[in-house]
């Protein structure tokens, strides 16, 4: 890929949920919940710490689970790639309301930045359509990201998948909670069910 236009990540995130409403975001592991945190703090964002390659499962989970909200997980090339298999689950299973931003820096970037198989053969949106997520694309501009951040709140077409090439560029760790029984009580109690 070639380094230079590539998006920044936190403009990324923060047009994905400029406009959330209702929307569930699942963060994955990492660098991409704190994109997540650095948008803002949400009682419907649910933080994954611990957990690499399960991002979409939870996603899947959930929006089963609540088939009348927007589910939006947000997740890192390594983290998918570990976790590939949840996509034809997802393929199979066919949420309408689940939607998938991987946010592809072609790196490992929460084990000291070694190059991903996304940099050469593995191609993500090809492996999603192959296991029957019909709307995944490719996306490299904000217009792009924008049109995508729109269609999370159809209920009706999803589910969808898109990989997002942003730049490597360190930025700043902004860490939410890591406490996962406030984490998942707090959005237990923002969808209406009692704490566990």
């Amino acid at each position: 890929m070639s380094k230079a236009n590539l998006l920044d990540r936190r403009q990324v995130v923060s047009a994905l949920l400029a406009d959330r409403e209702d929307v569930v975001a699942i963060g994955g592991l990492g660098a991409s919940t704190n994109d997540i945190t650095a948008a803002g703090d949400h009682a419907r964002n649910f933080y994954l710490w611990g957990g690499m390659g399960g991002a979409a499962m939870i996603g899947l989970g959930l929006a089963l689970a609540q088939p009348k909200l927007p589910v939006l997980v947000i997740t890192g090339d390594g983290e998918m790639l570990m976790g590939m298999g949840s996509l034809a689950t997802i393929g199979l299973q066919k949420p309408s309301n689940l939607s998938i931003a991987v946010l592809d820096n072609e790196a490992y970037g929460e084990t000291g930045g070694q190059t991903s198989h996304t940099s050469a053969a593995a191609d993500l949106v090809g492996v999603a359509r192959a296991c029957g997520i019909a709307d995944s694309r490719a996306i490299s501009t904000m217009g792009e990201v924008e049109a995508f951040a729109k269609a999370v709140h159809d209920l009706s077409a999803g589910p969808r998948f898109a990989n997002v090439k942003i730049d490597s560029a360190s930025v700043d760790r902004i860490l939410p909670s890591r406490d996962g029984t406030y984490i998942v009580n707090r959005i237990r109690g923002d969808l209406g069910f009692q704490p566990i």
